[in-house]
């Protein structure tokens, strides 16, 4: 009993201290999605007001489509170098480029040298994300008792969404404290310079961080990759499981967490002319109560099985999509607005993302040999996040515009869904039920069944 108890303390204390940092970056990564719509008349030429809002949003998926590069480039230093240290570094990396945002000039003070700024900002924060995920992921997981990797590894994908909300709730803070006068001309900066405030704490935390215990044994014994990118896909079978995975489970994962939160949010914002503070706070709300749910299904995953509960989340996201958005449209009127139900709409759509993103991190990392993890776990994750989900916005909010059929939008997320079921169905097997005592268990480059390590 006693023993049980220090592992539930060590367990609490190392989860807080990875997902602090996690939080922060995703608060970094995520407060400009926050204000891609506020950003289009700030860094983009007046006279379209939808061109810029989709040249905005354009910007935001720039940020995501180099989150595949960072992955390679980070999930090399991890397999190579240590998960502690890569993922201090993308911490920096994540806070100074994101502070850097708020001492941009805007358009009407430097014209087209401010929202080329802003991409090469929105660049380096996607190259720094490529290896935030990996790494979390990666360094709780591989502490994790036998029998709980679900539930711990839970925390990092909540961090996500606590770190969507986070950013959500410093703008609307700031907006309603300073107003929107005073928001719209120096305001908005606050919100991105107290990243260094942030990222000074959680590079504190994590400094007192010991290296994965796995790492550590590789590293005694010899064992690890030289080249990790290039043995992820040479290990017999497992570039085929990066593909599986990629265009089962993580294509569906990060069209479902996109819909719920950003999409949503710009829906509401830009169809349905709801104004940005009640849009936000409305979002915001249905979000925070739907963080739980990842650690939930994280847990249940411990005991019913990480793709049984993936599947669930999938089949929701094709039959409910469009009842949901329908009940939103219908919650909108010129009359009156129901708030509460937005949120209760959003709630619903970020359990549906919980079911499959909850038991994720497990899922993943139970996935792959240990020496090349790190690099394993962050291409798919990347990709599937960087392209499907990072363009979800762009793509659907396209769609919308292009046919005025105002559930076209749900098409792009309900078909990779679809494809995500199939394929996780009959390709991706159940990593569960993997041999115990695998945290110090090493996989060299050898034929090594799927999960060990």
């Amino acid at each position: 009993m006693i023993s049980r108890e220090k592992t539930e303390r060590s367990m609490r204390s190392l989860v807080l201290a990875s997902s602090v940092g996690t939080v922060i970056e995703w608060y970094d990564f995520f407060l400009y999605g926050s204000l891609a719509i506020f950003f289009a008349r700030l860094f983009y030429p007046p006279g379209d007001d939808v061109a810029a809002t989709l040249i905005s949003v354009a910007t935001f998926a720039t940020g995501f489509a180099v989150r595949p590069l960072g992955s390679l480039i980070f999930g090399y230093m991890g397999d190579s170098v240590g998960r502690k240290t890569t993922f201090l570094i993308t911490l920096l990396i994540m806070g100074c480029s994101t502070a850097a945002i708020g001492l941009l000039p805007t358009f009407a003070t430097a014209g087209y040298v401010a929202p080329v700024l802003l991409i090469l900002l929105r660049i380096v924060q996607g190259l720094a994300l490529g290896g935030e995920y990996g790494g979390a992921a990666t360094y709780v997981a591989e502490h994790s008792p036998p029998g709980e990797r679900g539930k711990w590894a839970s925390y990092i994908q909540a961090m996500a969404s606590g770190g969507f909300v986070l950013s959500l709730g410093m703008v609307l803070i700031l907006r309603v404290w300073l107003g929107e006068d005073a928001f719209g001309t120096w305001g908005w900066r606050i919100p991105f310079l107290v990243s260094f405030i942030l990222v000074a704490v959680s590079l504190r935390i994590r400094l007192r961080l010991s290296e994965s215990p796995v790492f550590v044994e590789m590293h005694k014994q010899g064992k690890l990759s030289k080249s990790p990118v290039c043995d992820a896909f040479r290990i017999p079978g497992n570039a085929r499981r990066i593909l599986l995975f990629l265009f089962g489970v993580a294509c569906a994962q990060a069209v479902t967490f996109y819909t719920a939160q950003f999409y949503a949010l710009y829906y509401i914002q830009t169809f349905m002319k709801v104004p940005f503070l009640p849009a936000t706070l409305s979002v915001a709300v249905g979000a925070f109560l739907g963080v739980p749910f990842f650690v939930l299904f994280g847990a249940l995953s411990d005991r019913i099985g990480r793709k049984r509960l993936s599947l669930v989340g999938m089949a929701a996201a094709v039959l409910l999509y469009i009842p949901i958005f329908s009940i939103i449209r219908h919650a909108i009127t010129p009359e009156n607005t129901s708030y509460a139900t937005i949120s209760a709409c959003v709630f619903a759509l970020v359990v549906i993302a919980a079911a499959v993103y909850g038991p994720y991190g497990a899922f993943i990392v139970e996935s792959f040999p240990a020496n090349v993890r790190y690099t394993s776990i962050s291409v798919p994750y990347h990709i599937g996040n960087g392209i499907f989900g990072g363009f979800l916005p762009l793509v659907s909010l396209w769609l919308v515009t292009e046919t005025g059929n105002p559930y076209a939008g749900l098409l792009y997320p309900m078909g990779l869904c679809l494809i995500g079921f199939f394929v996780t169905l009959f390709w991706v097997p159940e990593t569960l039920n993997v041999r115990k005592g695998e945290r110090t268990r090493i996989v060299s480059l050898s034929h090594e069944g799927i999960g060990e390590g």
